[in-house]
């Protein structure tokens, strides 16, 4: 029996709302996940290679939830069950998309022509951090935006991939030095700007 708040929301907690989908109410798994959207999105998106990527891993994370909350354990938040789970499926999606044959294309070193004033050098930026990142291993990538990009700490980032809080400091610091090579131009880049 779905709980109402003054603005008409429903007020159950998202264990409850699991829980009842569990019980078969019809409406409960959609509020949960309407709730959480947003983050959910974002967690695909910044796991993934790309938005189509991301939705199609998001949708397969939706439907594994759906088929599998009899088995959530209540000793995590259901935020961190469903964030492992969406992580599960880009990492998925990323090891048969490598099966996949590509060109890749050239890379431009146009960091000397950019005006500082204009925005597409920050977009350029954001360009060249987010090859790099598509570049590391999945298991890399996906403990480096826990931590480095989304701020979960060490233990919260061990739970919600479900691997060891030794594993996530190693895939952190092997993929942390990687990034270093590869966005290395970037720090020479600004220390001729300050020079």
């Amino acid at each position: 029996m779905a709980k109402w708040g003054r603005a008409g929301g429903d007020v159950r907690t998202d264990g409850e709302l699991l829980a009842a989908h569990v019980q078969g109410d019809r409406d409960a798994f959609a509020v949960l996940i309407t709730r959480h959207q947003s983050y959910l999105w974002a967690v695909a998106r910044r796991t993934s290679h790309s938005d189509e990527d991301a939705a199609d891993a998001l949708q397969e994370a939706l439907l594994n939830a759906h088929r599998m909350a009899h088995r959530f354990r209540a000793d995590a938040k259901v935020t961190s069950w469903l964030h492992r789970i969406v992580v599960n499926a880009c990492l998925d999606r990323i090891r048969r998309n490598k099966s996949r044959q590509t060109v890749p294309l050239p890379e431009f070193d146009i960091a000397q022509l950019a005006d500082p004033h204009d925005r597409t050098g920050t977009v350029d930026l954001s360009m060249s951090i987010g090859r790099a990142l598509d570049s590391l291993p999945p298991e890399q990538r996906a403990a480096i935006v826990a931590i480095d990009v989304e701020g979960y700490s060490v233990a919260e980032a061990s739970e919600l991939l479900g691997v060891p809080s030794g594993t996530i400091k190693s895939r952190c610091a092997r993929g942390r030095a990687k990034l270093a090579v590869l966005l290395g131009h970037l720090r020479d880049t600004a220390d001729e700007a300050q020079g």
